[in-house]
């Protein structure tokens, strides 16, 4: 799944739960912990390896900010993501990065809306409205699924 295929889905679900949000194409800056400190000054959900292969991305976000950090382990490389994963996971005490699976992005979003949605009662009841719909989605295909075996 491309890079850009990712970000689209994050950020849908964030427009969805009516989460604003600003997005930084700050895959470079994750090259240096420095780098990464004039993104760091906000809510952060970060990808890596990304396009470039920076697996340390969410790290570089978290070593510069006391602001929670997603990190979105990307599908590629040699280890087809696992690296990746493993990268963003292993951090050092002290420097958390909550991590969602590989190619991820849906899950970081709404893990992103949860966090926020515990000092807004708004968001946690659109967050409720998602879940019910879900749910009521997943019911609608397995009535389908039994009308189709004849059960």
């Amino acid at each position: 799944m491309a890079h850009g295929t990712l970000e689209r889905e994050r950020t849908g679900r964030l427009v969805n739960l009516g989460v604003r949000f600003f997005l930084a194409a700050a895959l470079a800056a994750g090259q240096t912990a420095g780098g990464a400190a004039p993104f760091a000054l906000g809510w952060v959900a970060a990808a890596g390896p990304g396009p470039e292969g920076i697996a340390a991305l969410a790290g570089a976000f978290a070593g510069n900010s006391t602001l929670p950090v997603i990190g979105i382990p990307m599908k590629g490389g040699a280890m087809d993501g696992l690296d990746a994963l493993l990268a963003t996971v292993q951090m050092p005490s002290g420097i958390p990065v909550a991590t969602v699976a590989i190619n991820g992005a849906k899950n970081a979003a709404v893990l992103a809306a949860q966090i926020l949605a515990v000092s807004d009662e708004e968001l946690a009841a659109r967050l409720d409205q998602a879940r019910e719909k879900m749910a009521a989605q997943i019911a609608e295909k397995e009535a389908r699924l039994q009308a189709e075996l004849g059960c």
